[in-house]
C-alpha cells in the first residue's frame, strides 16, 4: 500500500492578504492558481466592453460601478475563493470595502484565455452561479462567441456570435453590439 500523500496547505484570507501586491492569482477552495497576462485582443475587448458599460451607467446616473482586473472578489472565506474577473458590475456598494468586492458581483464578464478555456466555461461558471452572480458572460475571441448565462431566469449557455447585438439582462435597455467591438480587433 502506498504511503499517503501530504495534502497541500489550503490558503486562508490572511495568507492571501499577505501576498505581494503585484500577484496575479486566483484561489478556488483554498488552492492558489497563477493567472497568465492578457493578450492584446483580450485587452481590446475588455476596454471596449468596459467603456460601453461605464457610459451606460453614467448616462443613466446609475448606482452600479464597473471594475476590471485585477480587482479581487472574495466569493467565500471558508474555504477561500478569490477571483479577479476581467470585468464586473457591482450594484450593492456595501460589498465594496475600498480594497475588494466581498460577495458576488451582479454581472461578470470573463474573456477566455487560449491556454485554459475550461477555467471560464466550467470552473468559474460553477463558482459564479453558486455565489449568487446574477449574469455571467463568457467572451471567446478564438471562437468569436459570447455565451450568456442569466442565472436569475435560469437562462444558461445562450450562445451568440461576434456579429450579434446582445442584451445585458440585468438592465432594461443595455445592448452591446459585438460587431462594432470585433471591428476594432482588426484595426
Amino acid at each position: 500500500m502506498p504511503a499517503p500523500q501530504k495534502q497541500p496547505e489550503l490558503m486562508n484570507i490572511e495568507q492571501y492578504n499577505n501576498l505581494p501586491e503585484d500577484s496575479h492569482v486566483e484561489v478556488f477552495d483554498g488552492v492558489i492558481y497563477d493567472m497568465a497576462s492578457p493578450s492584446e485582443v483580450h485587452q481590446t475587448i475588455s476596454m471596449e466592453l468596459s467603456t460601453t458599460i461605464n457610459n451606460y451607467i453614467r448616462n443613466k446616473k446609475g448606482g452600479c460601478r464597473i471594475f476590471h482586473a485585477p480587482f479581487d472578489v472574495v466569493l467565500s472565506e471558508a474555504p477561500l475563493t478569490v477571483v479577479q474577473p476581467d470585468l464586473m458590475v457591482v450594484c450593492d456598494r456595501d460589498k465594496l470595502d475600498g480594497r475588494r468586492c466581498n460577495g458576488a458581483p451582479d454581472f461578470v464578464i470573463e474573456i477566455v484565455s487560449p491556454g485554459n478555456p475550461a477555467d471560464d466555461y466550467i470552473r468559474k461558471l460553477y463558482y459564479y452561479k453558486n455565489a449568487g452572480v446574477r449574469e455571467y458572460w463568457i467572451v471567446d475571441p478564438r471562437r468569436n462567441t459570447v455565451t450568456v448565462n442569466y442565472f436569475e431566469k435560469n437562462l444558461l449557455n445562450i450562445q451568440y456570435s461576434f456579429d450579434a447585438v446582445i442584451k445585458v439582462n440585468i438592465y432594461d435597455d443595455l445592448y452591446i453590439d459585438f460587431a462594432e467591438i470585433s471591428s476594432r480587433l482588426s484595426d
